[in-house]
């Protein structure tokens, strides 16, 4: 019988031992062991040993199915017979009496077993799946799900044409094996997400989980359909371990983007201020890509991960947006320091640049990405404020020297240049009529207004006695020196006509020989400007 089951001649080996069980009954009936109970006992193992033989047998057979190119179909065939004979000649446990008999007559349940045996097979596939080690490729994922699509994909196809018509209806074998390797992936995924993953790993679990896995990719491929249904298996991960995967998604992802907005920064450093690179010219305003590369990191980041989950893309979002609020600061911090270090000719088209740029941004994010947007003005308001109060300080730097000049011997002597304070000032205010409105016209009515009431202050607090000659000689070169600064300021773009007369009112009065026309220029100053009192 030994033989029989090893040339896997199962039909005739089962005849045998069936044929030797009910020889071993009908002697235990007739009480023939009545005085040699041993015996019963020894035939009774004989006989069990023999039909377990034939249960690892039918494992080894239906474990091995898929490993060979081709499929026996004869000897799947003969295994169902088998199966079928036996729970045929061992419908129940009735048989069973008597010390050491329990092992005869009993059910040997080999369809269970014939089911194990697939559970086993599909364990075996889907570890027999080359997986690289991260160390030798860095795509040792993707690659590996790749095989395991390909593989598995084509042990179904086998399945549906060539293992299923080998057994009858009720065995429902691609329901089996459907079952079988759902059941063999899932606890194999398991073991993966145990591992440390980092984010390109962790995306690709949950784009093949979600997105692969059921779609015609692979279980879902037309050529394995109607066999393989889908429709009735588990989740492939617990909600629990979905879960974990997605959190931990969202915290490699928060290091992730947090690394790219670092390099955003350290780019803005190393390669346009540090370098001098003057920013580009846009529709008549400066230019930079911050908005530009910010919304695609937080676009890219949100179409990955909404293609995992709606829940993953808000997450996603928040996360962004979150380290965004971070980042502003740190990007301050960093042009400030920059700024404050050295006196470079860009400091103020990046200023009128980033203001542009972050406009862009708080508008992109509300309109393309839907995002409320308050707690970030508020940030930018601080950005702004802080390099808008730099920006009037480089310009004070700028410019007091030349004021403290006014009055002075050089300086009526015409010394220096009637453009040369105007010169000044338009190194600055010249970059905001390229900054968007509306900080752009507001910034420059606020330096011609300080830059008047400076120069005017600087000519009253001055106790300087003039004959004539010098005052007419003064009212002369401030009435030119006014009428400069105030065209190049207007030709920028400044709207504040009524600063315009401030100048000339004093060098009026300073010019002016009679007491009655003293006294009607300074009404006409205090009416125009009654705050000069």
């Amino acid at each position: 019988i030994n033989d029989l089951i090893q040339k896997r001649q199962l039909l005739e080996a089962f005849a045998c031992i069936k044929y030797l069980e009910d020889e071993t009954i009908a002697e235990r009936d007739a009480e023939k062991y009545k005085d040699n109970p041993q015996e019963l006992v020894r035939k009774s193992k004989d006989v069990d040993l023999l039909y377990n033989s034939i249960a690892n047998t039918i494992q080894s057979i239906v474990v091995g199915t898929l490993e060979h190119p081709t499929v026996e179909g004869t000897m799947l065939t003969s295994l169902a017979t088998l199966i079928a004979r036996e729970e045929a000649a061992h419908p129940n446990t009735s048989n069973a009496a008597g010390p050491g008999s329990d092992l005869l007559g009993i059910p040997r349940k080999w369809r269970e077993e014939w089911r194990e045996a697939i559970n086993e097979s599909a364990r075996k596939r889907v570890l027999m799946v080359p997986m690289a080690s991260k160390e030798e490729e860095s795509s040792w994922l993707d690659l590996h799900l790749g095989f395991l699509q390909k593989h598995l994909s084509e042990d179904l196809l086998k399945i549906k044409l060539s293992v299923k018509k080998c057994y009858p209806e009720d065995y429902q074998v691609c329901d089996m094996y459907v079952e079988a390797f759902h059941k063999a992936i899932a606890s194999h995924l398991q073991d993966i997400c145990q591992r440390p993953l980092e984010f390109n790993e962790l995306y690709t679990l949950l784009d093949w989980v979600a997105n692969t896995y059921h779609s015609e990719l692979f279980l879902g491929h037309p050529d394995l359909k109607p066999e393989v249904k889908t429709e009735n298996l588990s989740l492939l991960l617990t909600p629990a371990d979905w879960d974990k995967l997605k959190n931990d998604y969202i915290t490699s992802a928060k290091g992730k983007i947090k690394s790219y907005f670092g390099n955003i920064l350290r780019l803005e450093v190393t390669e346009k201020w540090e370098k001098e690179v003057h920013p580009e010219m846009k529709e008549n305003l400066y230019h930079c890509s911050l908005s530009f590369d910010i919304q695609t990191i937080i676009g890219e980041h949100m179409k990955i991960s909404g293609a995992i989950s709606r829940g993953l893309e808000t997450k996603t979002l928040e996360l962004c947006l979150a380290e965004l609020h971070e980042f502003i600061p740190r990007f301050r911090e960093e042009f400030v320091a920059w700024s404050t270090a050295q006196d470079s000719p860009i400091f103020t088209p990046y200023f009128a640049a980033y203001i542009n740029s972050f406009h862009d941004l708080v508008l992109g994010l509300e309109t393309v990405f839907k995002v409320e947007t308050e707690e970030l003005q508020k940030i930018l308001a601080a950005l702004t404020e802080n390099l808008r109060n730099i920006f009037l300080n480089k310009l004070r730097i700028k410019t007091q020297p030349l004021l403290k000049k006014i009055l002075t011997n050089n300086w009526i002597s015409a010394t220096e240049r009637p453009d040369s304070l105007a010169s000044a000032v338009s190194q600055f205010s010249k970059h905001l009529q390229h900054m968007r409105e509306p900080m752009g016209q507001e910034l420059l009515r606020h330096v011609h207004k300080y830059m008047v009431r400076e120069y005017v202050m600087q000519v009253i607090k001055s106790r300087r006695k003039m004959n004539r000659e010098t005052r007419q000689q003064v009212s002369k070169k401030m009435n030119q020196e006014a009428r400069i600064l105030n065209n190049t300021l207007i030709d920028q773009g400044s709207d504040s006509d009524w600063l315009v007369p401030a100048i000339h009112h004093i060098a009026s009065i300073i010019g002016e020989k009679k007491k009655d026309n003293i006294k009607e220029y300074i009404k006409e100053l205090c009416q125009d400007y009654p705050d000069i009192r």
